[in-house]
């Protein structure tokens, strides 16, 4: 049987709840609205409460303190998409391809996904993806280079960009091609 364990991050971003089954990251919540909403909401989605274990988020949470310090570019971890079906999972796999401090609109990454015409429908999965900041999604920008809502956060989106550069001057982004 499986371990599933959850472990609270306190990120630049806001609380993050870090949910893995085994030693791979099932889920990464920035709890916009509290931990205690983020632990029921992954225990719905998985039928199985997370037991509360530090244990083994670390490797998680020491790449995301590296990240947040400018010090990690790209992320080295074990992902369980269990949660991913469909075309979402090849839109999230698209996004693995945007580059460190630049950005794609969502037209490009549908077409790095194989189906040109599913714009929205990258930002459907950019919107429903379990794996926030370390699959980065934020990079996706709509065609006109605004960054776009980011589920009704774009500060934390316009951060996460900051981090990593991708936001310069006037014309604000660089795009990938």
């Amino acid at each position: 049987m499986n371990r599933v364990t959850s472990t609270a991050y306190d990120s630049p971003v806001g609380p993050v709840l870090l949910t893995l089954i085994d030693e791979a990251l099932v889920r990464l919540d920035v709890a916009h609205e509290g931990l205690d909403l983020a632990r029921a909401d992954i225990a719905g989605r998985l039928g199985v409460a997370p037991d509360p274990d530090p244990g083994p988020g670390l490797a998680v949470a020491r790449q995301l303190d590296e990240y947040f310090d400018g010090a990690r570019r790209a992320f080295d971890l074990a992902l369980d998409w269990r949660l991913v079906r469909g075309f979402t999972r090849a839109a999230l796999e698209a996004c693995l391809e945007i580059p460190y401090g630049e950005t794609a609109s969502y037209g490009e990454v549908a077409m790095m996904a194989g189906v040109p015409r599913a714009a929205r429908a990258v930002g459907t999965a950019c919107a429903s993806s379990p794996f926030s900041i370390v699959v980065p999604v934020h990079r996706v920008v709509r065609a006109d280079g605004s960054l776009g809502e980011y589920g009704g956060h774009p500060e934390v989106k316009r951060r996460l960009l900051d981090i990593e550069g991708a936001l310069g001057g006037a014309a604000g982004l660089r795009a990938v091609g």
